[in-house]
């Protein structure tokens, strides 16, 4: 939820990321995955937006990842081969402070390749960076403030100076969502409004997620429940729409038990 959330802010104002990260700016298109390559890659938690001259490929983790170094290589490589002649910028942003040695490794490298990316760690980054747009308000409570509370109290306010009602609201959803992270809910709710937060398309994306999640669960339990008539997993998968591997996963706990 916290990491696409992110993903979908970047997306809505990325002209105030591209001011943040890359010091103009730059009106940025998104681009899509699997423009990069024929083969899957993981998305859960990266965004990449273009311009005709730029390429800014945003990972945003809530926690360390060790294999992060091997991916933004890969990564820069899938973008170079399709996009030989643009400048490609590459950022993992941390939301959640930890004290894990993974969020300072800024390279990949092996016997012969050598590949760096930026890091930034949000818990690092004064609030004033992130007080001064509208997309960047979401992250100043993540931010190196000594009162959260009251840098969330001034969020809230300079939301409410924002005259476009639809960016007023997501901007809401987004910085109660990222607030979870390090405030309590009761704090979160006497600064927000829920009425301008249902309005975001953040909200309406969370309302999808979990009509999605408790369409799945129903699956998996009638799959289950076919899985103890005997019935095969090619059928089950094909009267379910579950992956043959989530039944097998069924399967494998109901022979444990």
């Amino acid at each position: 939820m916290f990491d696409n959330t992110c993903k979908l802010i970047a997306e809505l104002y990325s002209p105030d990321f591209a001011t943040w990260l890359l010091g103009e700016p730059i009106t940025l298109t998104k681009l899509s995955p699997t423009e990069l390559s024929i083969e899957p890659i993981r998305a859960d938690a990266l965004i990449l937006l273009q311009s005709d001259e730029v390429v800014l490929h945003i990972e945003f983790q809530t926690k360390p990842d060790e294999d992060m170094p091997f991916r933004m290589a890969d990564y820069h490589l899938r973008i170079y081969r399709r996009f030989p002649h643009k400048e490609i910028h590459q950022f993992v942003i941390y939301l959640n402070k930890t004290k894990s040695e993974e969020v300072y490794k800024t390279t990949f490298t092996t016997r012969k390749l050598r590949h760096e990316f930026d890091v930034i760690r949000l818990w690092e980054q004064p609030p004033e960076i992130f007080l001064r747009t509208p997309g960047l308000l979401p992250f100043a409570v993540l931010s190196a403030t000594e009162n959260k509370a009251s840098t969330l109290q001034q969020v809230a306010a300079a939301v409410d100076r924002i005259s476009e009602r639809q960016t007023q609201s997501n901007i809401s959803a987004a910085a109660a969502i990222l607030a979870g992270l390090v405030l309590d809910q009761e704090v979160i709710g006497r600064l927000f409004r829920k009425d301008i937060m249902s309005e975001s398309v953040i909200y309406q994306m969370i309302q999808n997620e979990a009509e999605e999640q408790g369409r799945n669960k129903k699956a998996r339990e009638i799959a289950a429940n076919m899985l103890a008539e005997g019935m095969s997993i090619d059928l089950i998968t094909r009267l379910t729409g579950l992956p043959p591997e989530a039944v097998q996963q069924l399967q494998q706990q109901q022979s444990n038990e």
